[in-house]
């Protein structure tokens, strides 16, 4: 490595070619070579058999079987063709191999295609399936660049801006770099350790995931830069971690031991964050040669040509805690629990954004989950007849609550009644897709019925903002002139939001004057009761949202009996909470209900610190403006000195909304935080 900030860059240089480059089998080559062309010319499938043999053609035909989902504009065909990917890939992974080649290409041709549209919604199928399958079964290499691509597709901008930080930061950072690396180079020496160390620079796309997720700003992102110390042997892997732990203070909440416990896709390494020379926090990956390969290559850095069958070394990849079938199992259990392929895509992409926690079973069973699961997760991934039949749960020899989040090494007992029947408030008490399938397949009956109360408040609604009594309706007749054999299929379909009550009024009254209906339900209480549902709400009972908090559709929410006022709804984070611990009887488990997440518009409270100078609240509103938000109010909270606090009230439709603009206040170079206000009641 050379001493200039372009070091850093190094990986970033040559094309990745996934098939050629990682050395996979003769077939899976020829498959890539040939992939199109039973789709795209006269040659038949038959005939690739007859030239190039049974393995080849299957991979062609695996392939070719998918459709075009690059270029499918419609939403159901997409996941349909996803289910089939899916299937075909866990039959023979090297499918997976072949299409992730494909889409690179795809990619990096992008530019040529003239419609706007066309390319932003490639990025963003990219974006949302194939970089987390290819992460999903270790390809880093090929995720990153697909990432790096979507994103300067999706969200140039954005992206410039990260690249721009990272560039200023890479060179003022420089000398320190390089004196550590040097401090490493001698402690390595000192230890008669050999090894090689490289650089690792963090992707823009990967900054701007930390910062929609965290309330962090761009300096406080802590792995930028991380230094990879390439050992010869698993023993020589502690050796380095124990020199550095006695030369320089740990991070011990950053300590991650991925050499004894691998991560699903058989990824290995240890992982640490010290403060090295200069007090400055530097994270470190230590990692043997061949733990390295398969950290950039995953499922393919096993290839080769002992099995005559895949090319698969299963043996050598078992060594390493890798199944590549394992993998991408956890979707094949999917398909069974979606009620359409619209749920399952769903559900898929929860599976795909994960990280770990490691948890047991009494027996001694390990079970991965995703960070942040809780004991009703932990049963499904057990089986699904466990989960099912969960109503309580014992964690570490102690009886705890199934909102209880899981930490590594707990072990985990769950208490199963006699029948099956999902847990009151499930949707709160999970995080996992295969969870969600499930309790959304043992729960459809119960949610049909709740269907049917939403989707005749939501009509009622629309009826009368169109100047029509519905007590005088003939609905029967309404039903007649609509695709749904019955009042009670209409309502449901509403409810579900198959259907939208504008799209009835149109179908049953063409000559009627049309209701204004670009507006969206406000999240307020009056609206409360189409909004928040709950097992256990008396019908009739008075709901408030909570002004401490304001929760909004995304956030998990939970209800608070109040004497005299009825049920006021907090999001689960909220700090008012507290007061109400020792009150146990009087919290309710509630959910959003799908007009909720579909059909509302809230307002919520940010609280921007920004450097005081001319033109920063133009571009503060001009960032909101571009995520989609819409400002209501702006006011000024206090200027301290350099900086201005100002605080915005936003119209958003749900969590995932709000985090797009906090990411892009957050990219800015002028400011300095920014974070969803809480005000007191």
């Amino acid at each position: 490595c050379q001493t200039r900030p372009g070091w850093w860059q190094h990986w970033q240089t040559g094309l990745f070619l996934p098939s050629a480059d990682v050395q996979l089998d003769e077939f899976t080559l020829m498959a890539g070579l040939l992939h199109d062309v039973v789709e795209d010319t006269q040659v038949s499938l038959g005939e690739v058999r007859t030239r190039f043999g049974e393995d080849v053609a299957d991979l062609v035909d695996g392939v070719t079987k998918l459709g075009k989902l690059e270029y499918r504009s419609e939403a159901t065909k997409q996941a349909e063709n996803f289910q089939k990917f899916i299937l075909a890939t866990t039959n023979d992974i090297r499918v997976l191999l072949v299409k992730l080649a494909d889409r690179l290409h795809n990619m990096r041709t992008l530019h040529h295609l003239p419609n706007p549209d066309k390319r932003k919604r490639i990025a963003m199928e990219t974006m949302d399936i194939y970089a987390p399958l290819a992460r999903r079964v270790g390809l880093y290499h090929v995720a990153s660049e697909l990432e790096d691509r979507s994103f300067r597709e999706i969200n140039p901008g954005a992206r410039d801006t990260m690249i721009s930080r990272l560039e200023e930061l890479a060179y003022d950072n420089a000398t320190d770099l390089e004196r550590i690396r040097g401090d490493i180079d001698a402690l390595m020496d000192a230890g008669e350790v050999s090894c090689r160390i490289k650089g690792r620079r963090k992707q823009p796309y990967s900054i701007w995931r930390k910062l929609e997720r965290k309330d962090i700003s761009f300096r406080d992102v802590a792995d930028i830069f991380a230094f990879r110390i390439i050992v010869g042997s698993v023993e020589d892997c502690y050796r380095v971690f124990a020199l550095v732990h006695t030369t320089w203070k740990c991070l011990p909440e950053r300590f991650r031991d991925h050499i004894s416990v691998p991560k699903p896709n058989g990824y290995r390494s240890l992982h640490t964050t010290v403060r090295a020379s200069g007090n400055r926090r530097v994270e470190l990956q230590i990692r043997t040669e061949d733990m390295d390969r398969t950290a950039e290559y995953g499922v393919a850095a096993h290839w080769s040509y002992k099995d005559s069958q895949y090319g698969f070394d299963a043996e050598g990849a078992r060594e390493v805690g890798l199944d590549p079938a394992a993998s991408l199992r956890a979707f094949s259990a999917l398909i069974a629990d979606a009620s359409d392929p619209n749920e399952f895509l769903e559900h898929a992409k929860l599976e795909m954004y994960r990280e770990n926690v490691f948890a047991f079973t009494p027996k001694g069973r390990l079970i991965i989950l995703p960070k942040g699961a809780m004991p009703l997760d932990f049963a499904y991934q057990v089986h699904t007849e466990v989960g099912d039949r969960t109503v309580g749960v014992r964690i570490n020899n102690e009886p705890r609550s199934l909102r209880t989040v899981l930490k590594n090494g707990d072990v985990v007992e769950i208490v199963k009644g006699e029948t099956a029947k999902p847990v009151v408030g499930w949707e709160a008490l999970i995080t996992t897709g295969r969870a969600k399938g499930a309790l959304r397949r043992l729960d459809r009956d119960v949610k049909a019925r709740d269907f049917k109360t939403y989707g005749r408040a939501m009509l009622n609604q629309a009826l009368r903002r169109a100047g029509i009594d519905p007590v005088v309706l003939d609905l029967e007749r309404v039903t007649g002139r609509t695709e749904y054999p019955s009042v009670d299929a209409l309502y449901e379909a509403l409810g579900s939001g198959a259907v939208s009550p504008e799209t009835v009024l149109e179908t049953a009254f063409p000559d009627a004057k049309k209701a204004d209906t670009a507006d969206k339900l406000h999240l307020d209480s009056q609206h409360a009761p189409l909004l928040v549902a709950g097992e256990h709400l008396t019908p009739g009972i008075t709901l408030h949202l909570g002004t401490c908090c304001r929760p909004i559709p995304g956030d998990r929410i939970i209800g608070i009996r109040v004497p005299g006022q009825g049920i006021v709804v907090h999001a689960i984070s909220c700090a008012k909470l507290e007061d109400y611990d020792d009150t146990p009887a009087s919290w309710v488990d509630l959910q959003w209900t799908d007009l909720a997440r579909t059909g509302a518009v809230a307002s919520t409270m940010l609280r921007v610190r920004a450097a005081h100078q001319r033109g920063v609240l133009a571009a503060l509103c001009n960032a909101v403006a571009q995520a989609d938000g819409n400002i209501v109010s702006v006011s000024t909270d206090r200027i301290d000195g350099a900086f201005v606090d100002l605080l915005f009230e936003i119209e958003v439709e749900d969590l995932r909304r709000l985090s797009h603009i906090l990411a892009a206040l957050r990219a800015l170079a002028v400011v300095d935080s920014a974070a969803r206000e809480q005000i007191g009641e």
